[in-house]
């Protein structure tokens, strides 16, 4: 029992037959090596429905069944980045069957894309091969994952974080991006204030904040998780001319919620008015975490804070302080009896990121000074009318 191959006009079909029945289809291909293996997969697919098995899906049919299982259970960002894959960069994988592929042709089509693409891209788009195909291992589509191949090594860069010198000047520039949406100062001051992720400073609500204790719990997280999070005073004393019962805290001017996203653009005026780079809501999230870290919070505490389910992701988030390295250096040389004859900087001004990004003048405390970080003493423009 086989199938045979025929050609109507420059397209070639295919026709077999199983347990009486009569299948006949168009493989629309003209290229006859390439309709030969059309028709083997729906040969085979057909076999197996016939004996009651699952046929194996195509890597394109797979990344379907992936997106419809998991729509209701992770996030719209990840929906959508493996959505974009699938539509886009399957390359010549697409109609393949996914117990098939093998490391050269995953690697082939890795090359093709980074013809167009970056080293880090295509690190993403193996990821997301990776986890559509482990995916079908563990509902025993397939016993295996048939290939294997690693990612790219890449050369890791410097990353920004807002120092707490610039905090205030920058803020200060964010209210005046946002000044016709001013939900989006709210939204900036709870990512660097509380450490939350953009998504859930959009769906942020009133009655998640307990004003006695001083916390907020999110509601909707990228985890599930409900841990309740510590507010500093300012934020406390931000929000409070705002408080309300119930409803959204950050909020279009309509009342609606806000897209994904909608912070950006003020985030990039703000670094520009400020002249410095890479501030983004991710690395206001980064910022939280190191100003913590620097403070001397346990690692284990940081990891709760800030929602995480492992504290390897933790430390991914934390920058090193070098300026606590540079006085840890002082301190032993000290203790070691050694002397330099030489006076060497260590306020930080030679050296990148050496200085505690959460070291806050003295005057802090005290509100007397003008260039200090103070954003309790900031205009109202954050607040929703």
């Amino acid at each position: 029992m086989s199938y045979q191959l025929f050609r109507i006009g420059k397209v070639w079909h295919y026709r077999f037959q199983i347990n009486g029945a009569r299948v006949q289809r168009s493989t629309r291909e003209t290229v006859k090596h390439k309709a030969d293996t059309v028709a083997n997969r729906a040969f085979t697919k057909a076999k197996l429905w016939a004996r009651g098995e699952s046929p194996v899906p195509t890597l394109r049919e797979l990344f379907a069944q992936w997106l419809a299982a998991h729509e209701p259970v992770v996030s719209s960002a990840h929906i959508k980045a493996m959505e974009r894959i699938a539509r886009l960069h399957l390359y010549g994988l697409a109609d393949m069957m996914i117990d098939e592929l093998s490391t050269e042709l995953i690697e082939d089509a890795r090359i093709e894309h980074l013809k167009t693409h970056s080293r880090s891209s295509a690190n993403h788009w193996l990821r997301s091969i990776k986890v559509a195909c482990n995916w079908a291992v563990r509902r025993k589509v397939i016993p295996l994952l048939p290939w294997s191949v690693k990612l790219i090594k890449l050369q890791k860069r410097p990353r920004a974080t807002l120092a707490v010198s610039m905090a205030a000047q920058w803020l200060d520039a964010i209210d005046a991006a946002a000044v016709r949406r001013p939900g989006i100062a709210i939204a900036v001051r709870l990512m660097l204030g509380a450490g939350l992720r953009e998504s859930e400073t959009i769906t942020a609500r009133w009655e998640w904040l307990d004003w006695e204790r001083g916390t907020y719990t999110p509601g909707q997280t990228k985890g599930r998780e409900a841990d309740p999070v510590p507010l500093p005073v300012w934020l406390l004393d931000y929000l409070a001319p705002m408080r309300q019962s119930t409803g959204l805290i950050v909020r279009r001017p309509t009342g609606d919620a806000f897209a994904e996203g909608f912070t950006r653009r003020a985030m990039r005026l703000a670094n520009d008015a400020c002249e410095i780079r890479g501030v983004t809501p991710h690395r206001l999230r980064g910022t939280f975490a190191t100003l913590l870290s620097e403070q001397g919070v346990p690692i284990q505490t940081i990891k709760r804070v800030m929602r995480h389910k492992d504290a390897r992701t933790t430390m991914v988030y934390l920058e090193s302080d070098l300026g606590a390295v540079v006085g840890a250096q002082a301190r032993l040389t000290d203790t070691m009896g050694m002397k330099s004859s030489q006076k060497h900087q260590v306020s930080g001004e030679e050296m990148a990121n050496d200085a505690a990004q959460s070291r806050i003048n003295p005057d802090f405390a005290n509100n007397s000074g003008s260039s200090v970080f103070n954003p309790a003493t900031h205009g109202r423009q954050g607040a929703n009318p």
